[in-house]
């Protein structure tokens, strides 16, 4: 059943969230620079606590999540937030959770997709001083104030990434997800990146300077793949999640 748009989705209020609350800024104190030792300790201790407040929120979840990042910055309309939406669509028909960061632009379009489609849509947002406002499309979502908590969350409780057009935020976690299945910190989880004519010349890149300088090898490449389709996006990501299933239970 397809949900609409105004209703209201449920963040999770706690004893973890209570404790947190009033802490926004609190990241931009902990990479001040040197302080003493309370106040380090302080912030540890604020780390420690979003991480619980995370793995609660995750603790319930029934399904597999697949990961979409992309630039909070594409209206409705656009070309790539649409791509994004009918994306989250096709994941929600194949029994996948769709998670963003929980903001607007692609993140808003990847949920949007999967809740008409009657999935489940989760938000994973940053705190942040402007343009990043939770959308209206989410089923449930949780608040951060660490970047770097919240990069750990959508990647800790994914089973596949999808990678749209974005800046900064998004290449940061493209290539942080990248190097982590490149140094086995992680299986090596299916990404699709969407968008062809955007990441062909970051790929251009890639292989005259990356592959040139040998910094990376050739079969790094193969780590990622490019597509401009929702449906071939979602056979890939769903292939190589089956594949990573088999591949534990013959372990097992």
């Amino acid at each position: 059943m397809t949900m609409e748009k105004d209703t209201p989705a449920k963040s999770t209020p706690s004893a973890i969230t209570n404790l947190l609350s009033g802490l926004a800024g609190a990241e931009k104190h902990f990479l001040s620079g040197k302080r003493d030792r309370g106040a380090d300790l302080e912030s540890a201790v604020r780390v420690f606590l979003e991480f619980l407040k995370g793995f609660e929120f995750f603790a319930d979840v029934d399904r597999p999540c697949v990961t979409v990042f992309g630039s909070a910055r594409f209206a409705s309309g656009h070309r790539y937030y649409e791509m994004a939406r009918q994306l989250g669509s096709e994941l929600a028909k194949s029994g996948y959770a769709v998670m963003t960061g929980g903001g607007p632009g692609i993140m808003e379009a990847a949920n949007r997709g999967a809740r008409e489609a009657g999935g489940l849509s989760l938000g994973c947002n940053i705190i942040l001083p402007k343009e990043q406002n939770v959308n209206p499309y989410l089923d449930q979502f949780i608040e951060m104030d660490h970047f770097f908590v919240r990069k750990v969350m959508l990647v800790k409780y994914s089973r596949a990434f999808v990678v749209m057009p974005g800046g900064f935020g998004t290449l940061d976690e493209a290539f942080e997800t990248l190097t982590l299945i490149q140094c086995n910190k992680i299986e090596r989880f299916p990404i699709v990146a969407m968008g062809s004519d955007f990441w062909g010349q970051l790929r251009t890149f890639v292989r005259g300077a990356l592959v040139e300088e040998k910094t990376i090898s050739p079969e790094d490449l193969e780590l990622l793949h490019v597509t401009d389709s929702p449906e071939e996006a979602v056979a890939y990501l769903s292939k190589g999640v089956e594949s990573l299933a088999t591949a534990r239970a013959g372990i097992d």
